[in-house]
Protein backbone atom coordinates (compact mmCIF):
# COMPACT_ATOMS: atom_id res chain seq x y z
CA UNK A 1 0.00 0.00 0.00
CA UNK A 2 1.21 3.53 -1.12
CA UNK A 3 0.60 4.93 2.94
CA UNK A 4 1.93 1.86 4.73
CA UNK A 5 4.72 3.93 6.47
CA UNK A 6 1.34 5.63 8.19
CA UNK A 7 -0.17 2.78 9.39
CA UNK A 8 2.87 1.23 10.20
CA UNK A 9 2.12 1.87 14.11
CA UNK A 10 -1.51 0.85 14.60
CA UNK A 11 -0.90 -2.70 15.24
CA UNK A 12 1.61 -1.58 17.85
CA UNK A 13 -1.16 0.87 19.64
CA UNK A 14 -4.33 -0.81 18.42
CA UNK A 15 -5.88 -0.23 21.99
CA UNK A 16 -9.16 1.09 22.09
CA UNK A 17 -8.80 4.40 23.69
CA UNK A 18 -5.47 4.72 21.28
CA UNK A 19 -7.04 4.25 18.23
CA UNK A 20 -10.35 6.26 19.48
CA UNK A 21 -8.66 9.09 20.77
CA UNK A 22 -5.42 9.27 17.49
CA UNK A 23 -6.38 13.14 16.52
CA UNK A 24 -4.62 12.27 13.53
CA UNK A 25 -6.57 9.42 12.56
CA UNK A 26 -9.50 11.68 13.38
CA UNK A 27 -8.29 13.97 10.83
CA UNK A 28 -8.22 11.65 8.50
CA UNK A 29 -11.71 10.43 9.24
CA UNK A 30 -12.77 13.74 8.79
CA UNK A 31 -12.52 14.10 4.93
CA UNK A 32 -13.56 10.24 4.69
CA UNK A 33 -16.40 10.89 6.99
CA UNK A 34 -17.85 13.85 4.94
CA UNK A 35 -16.87 12.55 1.56
CA UNK A 36 -18.89 9.41 2.31
CA UNK A 37 -22.19 11.10 3.68
CA UNK A 38 -21.77 13.69 0.38
CA UNK A 39 -21.81 11.19 -1.85
CA UNK A 40 -24.28 8.90 -0.07
CA UNK A 41 -26.99 11.85 0.55
CA UNK A 42 -26.51 12.62 -2.97
CA UNK A 43 -27.20 9.32 -3.96
CA UNK A 44 -30.05 9.50 -1.91
CA UNK A 45 -31.65 12.58 -3.02
CA UNK A 46 -31.22 11.62 -6.48
CA UNK A 47 -32.61 8.05 -6.16
CA UNK A 48 -36.05 10.07 -4.50
CA UNK A 49 -36.00 13.48 -6.32
CA UNK A 50 -39.69 13.77 -7.61
CA UNK A 51 -38.59 14.79 -11.28
CA UNK A 52 -35.79 11.99 -11.10
CA UNK A 53 -33.23 14.76 -11.55
CA UNK A 54 -29.84 14.02 -10.74
CA UNK A 55 -28.43 15.90 -7.20
CA UNK A 56 -25.00 16.12 -5.94
CA UNK A 57 -24.00 17.89 -2.50
CA UNK A 58 -21.52 18.29 -1.01
CA UNK A 59 -22.21 18.51 2.79
CA UNK A 60 -20.10 18.54 6.35
CA UNK A 61 -21.55 15.81 8.48
CA UNK A 62 -22.98 17.70 11.99
CA UNK A 63 -20.95 16.67 15.29
CA UNK A 64 -24.44 15.74 16.76
CA UNK A 65 -24.86 13.17 14.48
CA UNK A 66 -21.94 11.40 15.00
CA UNK A 67 -21.38 11.88 18.50
CA UNK A 68 -24.88 9.95 18.97
CA UNK A 69 -24.52 7.11 16.47
CA UNK A 70 -21.23 6.34 18.41
CA UNK A 71 -23.44 6.29 21.73
CA UNK A 72 -26.43 4.04 20.27
CA UNK A 73 -23.38 1.91 18.71
CA UNK A 74 -22.16 1.34 22.25
CA UNK A 75 -19.24 2.34 21.37
CA UNK A 76 -17.87 5.21 23.74
CA UNK A 77 -15.40 2.87 25.31
CA UNK A 78 -13.35 4.10 22.63
CA UNK A 79 -13.81 7.94 23.48
CA UNK A 80 -12.10 9.62 26.17
CA UNK A 81 -13.59 9.90 29.49
CA UNK A 82 -15.47 13.11 29.54
CA UNK A 83 -15.70 13.52 26.26
CA UNK A 84 -18.57 16.18 24.61
CA UNK A 85 -19.79 16.22 21.26
CA UNK A 86 -16.67 17.75 19.43
CA UNK A 87 -14.98 14.89 21.22
CA UNK A 88 -16.99 11.77 20.58
CA UNK A 89 -17.51 12.58 16.61
CA UNK A 90 -13.70 12.77 16.51
CA UNK A 91 -13.49 9.33 18.37
CA UNK A 92 -15.98 8.17 15.35
CA UNK A 93 -13.57 10.25 12.41
CA UNK A 94 -10.85 7.98 13.79
CA UNK A 95 -12.73 4.57 13.94
CA UNK A 96 -13.42 5.32 10.36
CA UNK A 97 -10.07 5.99 9.38
CA UNK A 98 -8.61 3.19 11.51
CA UNK A 99 -10.75 0.27 9.89
CA UNK A 100 -10.67 2.06 5.98
CA UNK A 101 -6.43 2.42 6.52
CA UNK A 102 -6.22 -1.19 7.79
CA UNK A 103 -7.87 -2.12 4.74
CA UNK A 104 -11.31 -3.66 6.18
CA UNK A 105 -13.73 -1.31 5.21
CA UNK A 106 -13.73 0.38 1.51
CA UNK A 107 -15.14 3.88 0.67
CA UNK A 108 -17.86 1.90 -2.07
CA UNK A 109 -18.97 0.02 1.43
CA UNK A 110 -19.54 2.89 3.55
CA UNK A 111 -21.75 5.07 1.16
CA UNK A 112 -23.47 2.13 0.49
CA UNK A 113 -24.62 1.39 4.14
CA UNK A 114 -25.09 4.86 4.38
CA UNK A 115 -27.11 5.52 1.50
CA UNK A 116 -29.13 2.36 1.70
CA UNK A 117 -30.03 3.48 5.15
CA UNK A 118 -31.19 7.40 4.95
CA UNK A 119 -34.64 7.87 4.75
CA UNK A 120 -37.29 10.78 5.02
CA UNK A 121 -36.71 14.57 3.93
CA UNK A 122 -33.22 15.43 4.42
CA UNK A 123 -33.95 18.70 3.87
CA UNK A 124 -35.50 19.45 7.17
CA UNK A 125 -32.22 19.43 9.16
CA UNK A 126 -34.76 17.68 12.33
CA UNK A 127 -35.32 14.58 10.33
CA UNK A 128 -32.25 15.09 8.59
CA UNK A 129 -30.00 14.53 12.11
CA UNK A 130 -32.56 12.10 13.09
CA UNK A 131 -31.69 9.57 9.79
CA UNK A 132 -28.25 10.40 9.34
CA UNK A 133 -28.04 8.89 12.99
CA UNK A 134 -29.55 6.05 12.18
CA UNK A 135 -27.62 5.40 8.69
CA UNK A 136 -24.06 6.27 11.16
CA UNK A 137 -25.55 4.14 13.26
CA UNK A 138 -25.69 1.30 11.19
CA UNK A 139 -21.81 2.04 9.84
CA UNK A 140 -20.29 1.62 12.99
CA UNK A 141 -22.41 -1.19 13.73
CA UNK A 142 -20.67 -2.69 10.80
CA UNK A 143 -16.98 -1.07 11.20
CA UNK A 144 -17.45 -2.33 15.49
CA UNK A 145 -16.62 -5.97 14.06
CA UNK A 146 -12.84 -4.86 12.62
CA UNK A 147 -12.25 -2.91 15.65
CA UNK A 148 -9.96 -4.03 18.35
CA UNK A 149 -11.92 -5.47 21.23
CA UNK A 150 -9.23 -5.23 24.24
CA UNK A 151 -9.19 -2.66 26.93
CA UNK A 152 -5.16 -2.51 26.40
Amino acid sequence: MAYDIIIRDLSSKASQKAIGTDKGLAKIGDGIVNFAYSVAKSIFLTKNSVNKKIIRTGKKVNKNILADALRKANLKIYAKTRADAHDLADTVEALVAYVWLIGKVNLESMIKIISEHLSGDLQSRTEETKNATIAFTKLLDYIKNYLPKSKI
